[in-house]
């Protein structure tokens, strides 16, 4: 065996270098090209691409519907570069925080010519690294001797194009009671994704029967509203309802899956917030911002089921979706419990939106 990284630990490696604004290289089919996240990246390197030839900007067609840019590869939008484009210039069009007050970005020039496969792919690394969804592409001829050059990380897409879509692996790491208010009897599990990826918990209340459905709640991490009582949101609430159902049940099992703001990271999230403080709902701030409506991946809280030893669940939620991801993943749904707590003056919109925009259950 190679003591070399895997295709697995070379994407954690390469989401890591675009988080501290170090380009990759991505290679397909014989064509490669450097890319760079436009959160992260440096006035000095980019004016380094740009000694070495003709950058491109990727970005969500989320994101181009708000700039009014054509997105010829229908999840995508292409950008030319204008000549005289500093970093600001890239920042303002990836940031939609001053939309507002400088709505007037372009005319931006979409491209159409040729295959967008490198451009896709940078825009899921630079996604699942939690940054702004832009991305700066350098169509480039010698992908090998650039990335020995700079120690760049180097990613074959043919490898790594079915593990960005797939499920990563869990694996058990820890377990240990817990005696909580909900229950005496609590223990937590840490699970840990083969791609670095955030640690997810599964908490355990007295002690499920494995051949039973169990009373269960996929609950994404929400540090605002679990943490800090923010009034915006409910999910502090429906946490701690999920909690006290189960105590008082004597059994059930919460999943507590580190995917804040509906899976685009805590900073993505707050620069929502701003978004809604300029009058648009939580749908409307996320296009904005070039995210769909929830990226969240609930096959996570179906495999730390299994992984527990469940098969079928009194599911607590009012989300459909989470339903479907359940059934789909193998476990069966015998029942949708509602949770409906926690409505304030300040979330009623948001709560109202969610109904009206993301399917929820009342």
């Amino acid at each position: 065996m190679s003591l070399g990284p895997t295709i697995i630990e070379r994407l954690a490696r390469a989401r890591a270098d675009l988080r501290m604004g170090v380009p990759v290289v991505l290679t397909a089919d014989g064509r490669a090209a450097m890319i760079a996240a436009v959160e992260t990246l440096s006035p000095d390197r980019l004016i380094a691409l740009r000694r070495l030839g003709t950058p491109e900007l990727a970005i969500t067609a989320r994101r181009s519907e708000t700039l009014k840019a054509r997105a010829y590869d229908t999840d995508l939008a292409r950008i030319a570069l204008p000549d005289d484009a500093e970093l600001s210039w890239l920042r303002a069009v990836a940031d939609p925080a001053d939309d507002l007050k400088a709505p007037m970005k372009g005319p931006l020039r979409s491209l159409r010519d040729g295959p967008a496969d490198l451009h896709r792919a940078a825009l899921q690394l630079v996604k699942s690294a939690h940054l702004l969804p832009a991305a700066v592409i350098l169509p480039i001829p010698h992908a090998l001797s650039l990335a020995a050059d700079g120690n760049l990380t180097l990613i074959a897409l043919a490898e790594a194009g079915p593990e960005l879509l797939r499920a990563s692996p869990l694996h058990a790491v820890a377990s240990a009671r817990l005696p909580m208010t909900a229950s005496q009897a609590g223990r937590v599990h840490v699970f840990r994704p083969e791609d670095g990826g955030e640690d997810h918990y599964a908490i355990e209340i007295g002690r499920p029967d494995r051949s039973a459905p169990v009373l269960a709640r996929l609950h994404s991490a929400c540090f605002t509203g679990d943490v800090l009582g923010s009034l915006k949101c409910d999910c502090g609430p429906q946490l701690r309802a999920a909690l006290a159902r189960m105590g008082s049940e004597g059994a059930g099992v919460l999943l507590y899956l580190n995917q804040e703001g509906r899976g685009i990271g805590l900073a993505n999230k707050l620069r929502a917030y701003s978004l809604q403080d300029q009058g648009f709902d939580t749908v409307e701030a996320n296009h904005r911002l070039g995210f769909e409506d929830d990226e969240r991946d609930f096959r996570l809280g179906s495999g730390i089921l299994r992984k527990l030893g469940f098969s079928a669940v009194r599911l607590m939620t009012n989300n459909p979706r989470k339903i479907s991801m359940m059934q789909a993943n193998g476990i069966d749904v015998t029942e949708r419990v509602p949770l409906t707590v926690g409505q304030t003056d300040q979330n009623a919109a948001y709560l109202a939106t969610k109904v009206a925009k993301s399917g929820h259950l009342t």
